[in-house]
């Protein structure tokens, strides 16, 4: 490549770099994800710089697609994982064995109603219960609309009850 390629590459990356890791930032929801993406950005602009007439534009699109596909493999990978139903917070334990047996019984009752919800559904109300997401935060991870969140976890709720009402009575 030519000075003045770099010349011009430089000059992009210095007047757009806060910019795209800001923008990329809200898409993916994580520093380390939006680093990632940022980096991976300007390697492809670069790469493609010859064949591309406004650099900038190139730049914020590829990486606009880049924070898609991440978003779309967290998602993936957050359904197979809900998380520690052990954490802090979701059982609280008691110091008697009576105690710990119920509420060991609690915990993996839970954990059977949860799993047996959609892998979305289960993504969903897993955000909204153990990490105390938004539904517009939800929203974003996961790639749908808020009113989508709600729906999931309404009928998360739902579904939830009836299970452990039916093994409770």
């Amino acid at each position: 490549m030519s000075n003045a390629h770099d010349d011009l590459f430089g000059r992009l990356f210095s007047e757009s770099h806060w910019a795209l890791r800001r923008y990329v930032r809200r898409l993916v929801g994580s520093r380390e994800a939006a680093e990632d993406v940022v980096q991976e950005a300007f390697l492809r602009t670069y790469e493609h710089a010859g064949d591309v007439k406004i650099p900038r534009a190139f730049l914020f699109s590829t990486a606009r697609n880049l924070a898609a596909d991440s978003r779309r493999h967290n998602r993936v990978a957050k359904t197979d994982s809900l998380g520690d139903f052990d954490a802090p917070g979701v059982v609280s334990w008691s110091a008697s064995p009576e105690g710990q047996a119920l509420a060991d019984e609690r915990t993996r009752l839970l954990k059977d109603a949860v799993e047996r919800l959609t892998p979305q559904c289960r993504a969903a109300f897993a955000l909204k219960v153990f990490h105390a997401c938004s539904y517009k935060e939800i929203a974003q991870r996961l790639g749908i609309s808020p009113k989508t969140v709600e729906n999931h976890i309404a009928r998360a709720l739902r579904e939830t009850h009836r299970y452990l009402r039916q093994r409770y009575k």
